[in-house]
């Protein structure tokens, strides 16, 4: 009785101290959850009173309250959305399934043990675990996403078309040409709505359902994707097959055997065991007949795969030969070999036959011993590196390994194997084939020590070392291991798959010794020892022994019946053997060993169990009358296998025992004392003993645990031996303890080894009651932290490979395929006491650690290790017995809590122990919590797979108990990443891989747990606090992405509710509950597209992402902002590509889901970046345009300036939020997706509610989605290469129909191959193969091939095409949504221009074709609108649509004629402004022939001829003026055509060409419009060519023009002040209020400022600074009479920058070169005699010029006909040829009179403004160009231009020619003056120049110097002219000496003071010649003449000679 008293006190106990730790824990959970649930703000704002960290967050941040998803679901399925609900599945009640995958065995069966053996339970678990099927939870309703075609369409071969109709350019007259095929539909429709239905009905045919499919994948490592480990397999390093083809000596006598290993010689290592195999003939095999009792056919092998691990250059494999044991030493042996040739066999046919026979009596006799003989070694390297390949893409497919399995390789991290990795890759090479020679053994050099000393010569001395060499060769095949090979074996000699129906000979796989650790766990049964005998020593035993060999024997017991054949066998004999002889040295008392003996270890060793070992002396001679044994006994040794229950490996030193071996030996090691002992029981035999063995741990520490933990079976009895100790019952727990902690000191390769087996004992030992002598022992604690102490260890480990989320592989793969619940049912106690679920917390109540822990987070992570104030067990005793009466009615809860307990339950456990962690256990568990996550949702899935799923709701899954410890986990990881990223922010990494790790764990508590309390935990999560806002948001972002990319996210986030069946909030508002989405109601659309609060609680997850999205948008951090659109991005192109989401209500209704993103995106339009636009197609450098885009934009009245509008941004301080131009189009990508697929209704009825800003604002966005998704031309230029032998224009309209063909292009394709139209746009139209194509890499590359340049551009032309249909879907929307009220025409107006944007981009003939026909709807429906308010507008689509007139494309063409006629024809009948019309198509014509250089007028007047046959056609008009004035205009648009032809024939001239278009723009004196159009062309040709002064001009001549039309409209003096002569403009000329006169956006104000800003910007390029002031000049009158001071401020900040610039750059700029060119010969035409002023670039040489017209006239008249005239003397028509052509191009510089020169002060005014020319010609009298001083003559010519340059032409005539001639005299005073002045210059600089300096001194002193200053003082001061009217040049040629001698001298003392001390010896040299020079010059400058010092009567008229003496300076 008092037993059961005490049973029952002890049962309440326990109840008690379990509801204890219960309600303790819920403390814990507590103070954790206040944190995050707390509504208080000071819960927000202050972490904890010791103030750890703390951080002010918007209120925008709070997450709302989520719904009650299940009850949702629930009352969901009433409703009735439940249909639609079942369209992605309602979710499963498995949404985990716990499936049993059975391993992939390679061999046809498994390597298990021998049958009928009771294995040992160590033995027993990891055969089981080798064995057993994989344990996987995978997602049942998983579905692959994307489904893509094989094979792709390719383009439409560019080929001539020959039924295409070639004009000339004489075809002018119209009607005689063949009119395009007209559009049937243009006029037959009644009304508008019916026009809408047709265009909505054609634009909707054909289209691609999966817009993502068409976009190339973003370049991004997704976190939502959590990478699957590698399936656990062998290990196997790089893989090699050798096959012996030939072993061949010069004589054939007798069975030769071979055996080959790798050895490394760096690492000093055999590498490989050894594969025997030989070449014998039968004949040589018959020798052996007696001894071979029969032959298996694995020994018959002759090929071996290798494997590598670790491939270094120093890898060897040795190749050793043995043969029959015979009399006599190795050499003698050999001698025969080396003695006799093969060319010698008929001579030595008896010596061979007799060493035959005598081969054949040692083979009968001693057949069962070998001898070595010889050996060879190749380097593996070396034998492949010929043929080697590094193509790492087809290593794998040779080796038949994936890229997951190379990817998972355990490889070491350090340097030296790094480099191995890189540079040694054994695959992929050719099979290569290597010879070598044989080297004679020698018996004393018989070790593996010797060998690699012998290694190490032939590497040292490449191969010279003298050895000697028998003569022989062996031949071996190298080369990569191919995917299958037939009769291959593993080591255990089990076939590998597939086994061939045939029989061919095996190839054996050999086992690999890797010379450094492999980490890879163990994954088959393998049991092998290898015996590896070193040497033996009876050199001091006086005995006749010398032929030494050891019979080894793998005994059972100690009868000889006992050995087991479990000896591997060796070259054609059996597989195994019972005994085998090691190799005998002749005459060797002291052997050596190279054997290797490979055993098969029985899965159960016992005791009895061991190596014997008899070592006898061979008799090699026969003795006569001798009959005896060969064999003459020395003596016995063994080893027992087995020691202290362990296996020996290792080297071993026995000694030999002489006598017969005693009873029971085995038992013993060899030391029994009783025998006789050789040498007194010296270790006389050295071996070693290597096991691979994936059952013996080899590891002290890990034995000593798995001993203990089999001991817990409860059949062991006590005390049991572990080693060398035996342990009691009482010590059982406290050593079992001891071997558990002490795991984290074992090895690491043998923790990894054993890696499954030692952590699903420790999760036994967690979760299994322990009873130990009535004691219940507490192991979980430990075995908990054991698991922590593991797994920190395998992570911490350099060696060990990471996936990129942080997770190591090994820890991944084990919790993937092997982790299962913990198997209890060995649950047996080592005492008959029932067992009881005990606490895992008796020394440390849950609140102790609950505070513990909560103060360890808060204070420094420096002291982890709070240690815990200790809870006596007796104070809790006491009050559980004082509280023993009011707890007796709970007695039945605690016996059913008791029953419950014995179920148990994994998860609960684990999580129990996360939460109750402390310290650095504490730390690591929320390290690594992927580990622990992944562990618990693996147990918790298996858990649910074992429920009545009927019986228990998802609610009841888990107890409270478990939900409290996963909120409690929760919010301490995200604690824990605050207190990473605050205290540790160099811990930033790993704070996001836990970040990740959390996410991923609510991911799959999705699928298991309820889903509401799962939303808690993620509003628990993120409404704590992290850190900084940039990485708060980046963090929450990784977070969210994962949790959207769940299997059921769309359901998740109530996608198919509307607001009518969302539940109410908490604290519901108006709108949640009146709201209603199927209703429509108007004033609640616009609210859907707003992210609301009752949006975010009804679509949880939906609204926290875009809530994310919205703020990062906000911020400038570029990386948040890329991480939160492609995390949308990512989101909505898996619902796209989804095959459940592929009916269109569906995805109408996931589009609904995603309304508020279109708010958000169009209210972020500022931010977006399309600036990196190539701009179109390659155009050529004529059609590149020159205006400044922001100005040209400003002009047209364009909102979609993005210049301005960043500019804007810029103003607000916001251009650090620009996105990237790929990252905006990730969200465009995203908008244009939701307006596809959105209920079209709805879009509609929002477009009518928006308000008009914001619907401006969509517009906008429009307009930069169309320029975003342009199609980029230039990326597929190589698609021309293969077609240049054809006419450019086919090809390019080839190319135009094929690139940009969309649709049309794929329909093209199809009706080659004979397909159906009706096909296009389906499923199987082509996209981005996402999971097999890396677009990012093969758009990088530079190789590819053709038709991967053709998949692309497919792919790119359909994806601009279908961007573009959606966005002119939604403009057909606004159009139609469009009231009639006040906005409508600006709505109009709007889309009038978003539509013309899209055709100023690279388009498909798809698309133009809709876009053509909205267009018309467009005029149909506001033609009254567009022609009266949007005069721009239409100007500008009357330029668009006749450039696509223009087109090579029938398609394009047709459409443009259509839309232009229907112009016509509505502004003639409804809005009566044609004559408007007709102007802007003639100015379009003008503007369009004039900027482009490629213009096809064949196919303009084609179309000029369709639009002739709509006009003739249209019945309904033949009656009005319509058809003549139709007629009328397109005449003059053929005459204008007409001047264009004449442009091409000069498009090689650019002045000709410029000439031209100036004339054409002179020809319009009575047309504004278009002369302004023409001096536009100009001034873009002038652009294309970088004359950007020019291009300026042109401009300001335009300004001009716009200036006096202006004035001539309203009198404004700052309007008078811009006048040219060339543009006036008179009332008489044109009136201002003729209608389609000066009507263009130019003739305005703004379009004024616009032009003269342009000019400004141009004038800056060309570096004319001064000339910006002047245009400014103009500008800033007119800004100041509309106080725009916005533009006024930017003004003077340009001017600003102007004025700087002509600080800093004033003297360094380089204007303008120019040149004379004079044409003469009637081969030029009107150019005959002609002179022209040429305007080059500055420093262009004259050769330049001379080079490019002598081209490109040669070019027009053949060779031989053009001459270039050298020189520049006058040309005389009478000498020239008439048959030829005459250039004569002369160097010209400006002239000035000196009046001028006062004025002309600083460089740009000495290069503007210039007229007049000058150059000078050299003469003789005698017509010589040179001749003496005396007799030099010079004429100078001056010419002056008709204008002044800088003009709008670089060339311009020459009007006037001006010569005269200087006498010899009077050209010797100019060079001395000029030479003086060069002196004074270079003395007189700010910045003195010495080499300057010097250089002109050198030139005037130096007496050298040819014809220098003295000689021309000789020549004509040394004497007194005869002539008096010489006196004065006379004289003043004196008095320019004296001057130059005077500078002189300032030169050579200025160059004193600028010398360096090296030159002194220089400056003397310079004075000593001006000395000299002087002393020359003194009496010639010292003579006068007398007569000019007489009386002057009239000194004014010799003044007046004077100073005309020296006009000409």
């Amino acid at each position: 009785m008092f037993h059961l008293i005490f049973c029952f006190l002890s049962t309440l106990f326990i109840f008690v101290s379990l509801s204890h730790l219960r309600h303790s824990s819920a403390e814990i959970r507590r103070h954790f959850s206040g944190i995050s649930h707390g509504s208080l703000p000071h819960h927000r704002h202050s972490y904890s009173a010791s103030g750890s960290f703390c951080f002010n967050i918007p209120q925008s941040y709070e997450a709302v309250e989520p719904v009650d998803l299940d009850e949702f679901l629930m009352s969901q399925l009433r409703s009735g959305d439940a249909e639609l609900m079942q369209e992605l599945g309602e979710f499963p009640d498995d949404d985990l399934e716990v499936e049993l995958v059975e391993r992939e065995c390679r061999t046809i069966r498994p390597s298990v043990p021998e049958e009928g053996v009771e294995l040992d339970p160590h033995v027993r678990d990891c055969v089981q675990s080798y064995t057993q099927p994989w344990l996987v939870v995978s997602r049942r309703s998983i579905h692959r996403l994307h489904s893509f075609p094989e094979k792709s369409p390719s383009l439409p071969a560019l080929c001539d078309d020959t039924t295409r109709t070639t004009l000339t350019c004489s075809d002018f007259n119209l009607r005689v040409l063949q009119p395009d095929r007209r559009v049937e539909s243009l006029l037959r429709f009644s009304s508008p709505e019916e026009l809408d239905r047709f265009n909505l009905e054609a634009r909707n045919s054909n289209r691609y359902g999966e817009l993502f499919g068409l976009y190339p994948p973003i370049d991004e490592v997704q976190p939502s994707i959590r990478p699957i480990p590698d399936c656990p397999k062998e290990h196997f390093g790089q893989r090699i097959l050798v096959r012996c083809q030939t072993i061949k000596f010069e004589i054939e006598i007798e069975p030769l055997f071979a055996t080959m290993a790798l050895y490394d010689l760096k690492e000093k290592k055999k590498i490989s065991e050894n594969v025997h195999f030989d070449m014998n003939s039968d004949q040589m095999k018959g020798f052996l007949r007696a001894h071979t009792p029969h032959t298996d056919p694995s020994t018959l092998a002759r090929s071996a795969i290798f494997s590598i691990s670790y491939p270094s250059p120093d890898i060897y494999l040795v190749i050793r030969i043995e043969k029959v044991l015979q009399q006599g030493e190795i050499g003698d042996c050999a001698e025969p070999y080396m003695v006799l040739k093969e060319s010698d066999a008929l001579k030595n046919r008896d010596k061979v036959e007799k060493l035959k026979n005598q081969a054949e009596g040692f083979c009968q006799r001693l057949g069962r011993y070998r001898m070595p003989f010889a050996f060879a070694t190749v380097n593996i390297m070396s034998a492949i590196s010929s043929t080697l390949e590094r193509d790492t893409s087809d290593t794998d497919s040779i080796n038949g390994r994936s890229s997951m399995e190379k990817k998972g390789l355990p490889r070491r991290n350090s340097d030296r194997f790094s480099i191995m990795e890189d540079n040694y890759i054994l695959s992929g090479f050719k099979p290569a084939f290597t010879t070598c020679t044989f080297i004679k053994q020698e018996g004393e050099r018989l070790s593996d020590e010797d060998l690699f000393k012998f290694l190490a010569d032939i590497k040292r001395s490449s191969g010279q070392r003298r050895v000697k060499i028998i003569p022989g060769f062996l031949r071996l095949e190298v080369s990569p291991v191919p995917e299958t090979v037939p009769g291959c074996l593993c080591p255990e000699l089990i076939p590998v798959k597939p086994v061939s129906e045939k029989n061919p000979r095996a190839v054996k796989e050999v086992l690999e010794f890797p010379s450094s650790e492999v980490y890879v766990p163990h994954n088959i049964y393998q049991n092998l020892l290898y015996v590896y005998p070193l040497r033996l020593n009876l050199s001091n035993r006086l005995t006749s022994a010398r032929n030494i060999t050891v019979k080894i024997q793998f005994m059972s017991g100690e009868d000889p019946s006992c050995a087991m054949p479990v000896i591997f066998g060796k070259s054609s004999g059996p597989e195994f053997l019972q005994e085998v002889y090691t190799p005998v040295t002749y005459h060797n008392r002291s052997p050596d060993f190279y054997d290797e003996i490979k055993i098969h270890l029985p899965a159960r060793l016992t005791e009895k169990h061991h190596l014997l070992f008899t070592f006898y002396h061979i008799s090699c001679q026969q003795k006569q009358n001798q009959t005896g044994s060969l064999e003459t006994l020395i003596g016995y040794s063994w080893l027992p296998l087995l020691n202290n229950d362990r296996l020996q490996t290792g080297q071993q030193c026995l000694p030999i025992i002489l006598d017969k071996l005693p009873v029971n030996y085995s038992l013993h090691s060899p030391e029994v004392p009783p025998v006789k002992w050789l040498e007194n029981h010296k270790g006389l035999f050295n071996l070693e003993l290597q096991a691979v063995s994936s059952v013996q741990t080899q590891d002290s520490h890990l034995e000593r645990f798995c001993t203990l933990c089999h001991a817990l079976e409860g059949k062991t009895i006590f005390p049991i031996r572990v080693g060398d100790e035996k342990i009691s019952e009482n010590m059982f727990e406290h050593e079992l303890k001891l071997s558990i902690i002490s795991l984290s000191s074992s090895g690491l390769e043998p923790l990894v080894l054993f890696l499954h087996q030692v952590l699903d004992k420790l999760f036994r030992l967690i979760m299994q009651p322990m009873v130990i002598a009535g004691q219940t022992a507490n192991l979980a604690q430990i075995a908990f932290e054991s698991v922590v102490s593991v797994v920190n260890s395998l992570h911490n480990s350099q060696e060990l490979a990471k996936d990129h989320q942080g997770r190591n592989c090994l820890l991944a793969t084990y919790l993937y395929f092997v982790f299962r619940l913990p198997d209890t049912q060995h649950e047996i106690h080592t005492s008959g006491t029932v067992g009881l679920r005990y606490s895992t917390l008796t020394r440390a109540t849950a609140t102790t650690v609950g505070f513990m822990l909560l103060q360890s987070r808060i204070r420094s992570s420096s002291n982890p290790d709070i240690p815990a104030p200790q809870s006596p067990e007796d104070a809790e005793v006491n009050n559980i017995l004082g509280k023993l009466i009011s707890r007796m009615n709970e007695y039945a809860n605690a016996i059913s809590y008791l029953h419950f307990s014995r179920c148990l339950l994994f998860h609960e456990e684990l999580a129990l122990q996360m939460v109750v962690s402390t310290g650095v256990c504490r730390e690591n568990v929320y390290k690594y919590a992927w580990f622990f996550f992944e562990l618990l949702v693996k147990s918790m899935s298996q858990h649910v797979s074992q429920l009545d799923k009927k019986a228990v709701s998802r609610r009841n899954r888990f107890s409270d108990r478990f939900k409290d410890d996963i909120t409690t986990i929760v919010n301490v990881v995200t604690a824990e990443i605050g207190n990473i990223l605050v205290k540790q922010q160099k811990e930033l990494e790993q704070a996001e891989k836990v970040n990740i790790s959390l996410a991923f764990f609510l991911y799959d508590l999705m699928s298991l747990m309820d889903r509401g309390f799962v939303f808690q935990l993620v509003k628990n999560y993120c409404n704590q606090v992290l850190v900084s806002m940039s990485t708060l948001i980046s963090m929450r972002l990784e977070f969210l992405r994962v949790l959207c990319s769940h299997e059921h996210y769309l359901n998740l986030s109530l996608f198919f509710s509307n607001p009518a069946s969302a539940p109410a909030s908490p604290s519901p508002s108006t709108s949640s509950q009146t709201s209603s989405l199927c209703s429509f109601q108007d004033h609640k659309i616009a609210a859907m597209f707003d992210l609301s609060q009752d949006f975010k609680q009804r679509h949880y997850l939906t609204g926290l992402l875009l809530t994310e999205l919205s703020t990062a948008l906000d911020m400038e951090s570029e990386g948040v902002q890329q991480k939160a659109i492609n995390a949308t991005y990512s989101l909505l192109c898996a619902h796209d590509l989804d095959q459940r989401c592929s009916r269109p209500e569906v995805k109408a209704k996931i589009a609904a889901l995603y309304l508020p993103l279109v708010g958000i995106i169009i209210d972020s339009i500022n931010y977006l970046d399309f600036t990196g636009k190539s701009g179109g197609p390659e155009e050529d450098p004529d059609s590149i345009t020159p205006i400044n885009q922001s100005v040209a934009m400003a002009i047209a009245g364009n909102p979609f300036n993005t210049l301005a509008r960043n500019a804007l941004v810029s103003m607000t301080g916001k251009t650090s939020n620009m996105l990237t131009a790929e990252t905006s189009r990730n969200l465009l990508m995203c908008f244009l997706w939701i307006i596809k697929n959105a209920d079209q209704n709805l879009i509609q009825r929002w477009n009518v509610d928006v308000p008009s800003s914001q619907l401006s604002r969509l517009l906008e966005l429009l307009a930069i989605c169309i320029s975003c998704f342009e199609y980029r031309v230039k990326t597929h230029q190589s698609l021309l290469h293969h077609s240049v032998t054809f006419k450019k224009s086919l090809v390019t309209a080839r190319l135009e129909e094929a690139l940009l063909g969309g649709i049309g292009a794929r329909g093209e394709m199809m009706k080659r191959v004979g397909g159906n139209d009706r096909t296009l746009g389906q499923r199987e139209n082509l996209r981005w193969r996402k999971d097999l194509t890396q677009w990012r890499q093969t758009n990088d590359r530079q190789d590819k091939s053709k038709a991967e340049l053709d998949q692309e551009a497919i792919i790119s032309g359909n994806l601009a095409t279908e961007t573009n249909l959606i966005v002119l879907d939604l403009l057909e929307m606004i159009v139609q949504a469009v009231p009639l009220a006040d906005c409508k025409d600006n709505v109009v107006g709007g889309v009038l221009k978003v539509l013309l944007h899209s055709l100023t981009c690279n388009q498909s003939t798809t698309f133009l074709s809709h876009c053509f026909s909205t267009l018309r709807a467009l005029i149909v429906k506001f033609g009254d609108l567009l022609f009266e308010e949007e005069a721009e507008q239409c100007a500008d689509l009357c330029q668009k649509v006749l450039h696509y007139c223009s087109s090579c494309v029938d398609g394009n063409r047709s459409q443009a004629c259509a839309t232009l006629y229907l112009i016509m024809r509505y502004s003639y009948s409804s809005a009566s402004n044609f004559s408007r019309v007709k102007m802007q198509v003639t100015m379009s014509l003008a503007s369009l022939v004039g900027k482009s250089s490629d213009i096809h007028e064949e196919y303009l007047r084609r179309s000029f001829r369709t639009i002739l046959a709509y006009a003739e056609e249209d019945t309904e008009m033949q009656s009005t003026q319509l058809p003549s004035q139709v007629d009328e205009l397109l005449r003059n648009l053929n005459s204008i055509l007409s001047d264009t032809v004449k442009m091409k024939e000069f498009q090689k001239d650019p002045e000709m060409l410029m000439d031209l278009m100036y004339r054409i723009a002179k020809g319009y004196q009575t047309s504004p419009d278009l002369r302004l159009t023409w001096l536009q062309n100009m001034a873009e040709k002038h652009n294309s060519r970088k004359c950007f002064t020019e291009s300026a001009m042109c401009l300001v001549h335009a300004a001009a023009l716009v200036a006096e039309y202006l004035s001539m409209l309203e009198d404004h003096k700052y309007l008078r002040e811009l006048c040219l002569e060339e543009s006036a403009v008179s009332d008489d000329i044109l009136s201002p209020d003729e209608d389609g006169v000066c009507s263009g956006r130019y003739f305005t104000e703004s379009g004024l400022v616009g032009l003269l800003e342009q000019a400004a910007e141009l004038f800056s390029n060309g570096r004319l600074y001064e000339a910006v002031n002047e245009v400014y000049k103009v500008i800033v009158p007119i800004l100041e009479a509309h106080r725009d001071f916005r533009k006024l401020a930017s003004t003077h900040d340009k001017l600003q920058r102007a004025f700087e610039n002509i600080i800093q750059k004033g003297h360094k700029r380089m204007f303008g070169t120019y040149f004379r060119v004079g044409f003469y010969g009637c081969k030029f035409g009107d150019l005959d005699e002609q002179e022209f002023i040429y305007k080059e670039p500055g420093i262009t040489h004259l050769p330049e010029i001379s080079h490019r017209l002598e081209n490109f006239y040669s070019q027009c008249f053949g060779d031989g006909v053009l001459e270039m005239i050298k020189d520049s003397t006058p040309v005389d028509r009478k000498k020239l040829n008439p048959n030829k052509a005459y250039i004569q191009i002369t160097f010209v510089e400006p002239y000035f009179d000196d009046y001028e020169m006062k004025d002309r002060l600083t460089n740009f005014e000495k290069n503007f403004n210039l007229r007049r020319f000058m150059y000078t010609t050299p003469f003789t009298k005698s017509g010589r160009p040179r001749g003496e001083l005396n007799e030099q003559y010079k004429r100078k010519t001056i010419l002056t231009t008709m204008h002044a340059f800088p003009y709008i032409k670089t060339r311009i005539n020459v009007i006037q020619k001006e010569e005269f001639d200087l006498t010899p005299i009077e050209v010797a005073i100019e060079d001395m003056q000029k030479k003086t002045r060069e002196l004074a210059e270079a003395t007189h600089r700010e910045k003195p120049d010495a080499v300057m300096l010097q250089m002109v001194l050198q030139g005037s002193v130096t007496a050298t110097v040819n014809q220098g200053p003295l000689e021309v003082a000789q020549v004509f001061l040394n004497e007194i002219p005869a002539d008096p009217k010489l006196f004065r040049h006379h004289n003043k040629l004196r008095l320019c000496f004296k001057e130059f001698i005077l500078r002189c001298g300032q030169a050579v003392e200025k160059n004193k003071l600028l010398i360096t001390p090296d030159q002194k010896e220089y400056q003397q040299e310079m004075k000593k010649n001006y000395n000299k020079l002087r002393e020359n010059l003194r009496p010639m400058l010292e003579r006068k003449i007398p007569e000019l010092y007489k009386p002057i009567i009239k000194p004014l008229n010799d003044g007046n000679s004077l100073s005309r003496s020296v006009v000409f300076p």
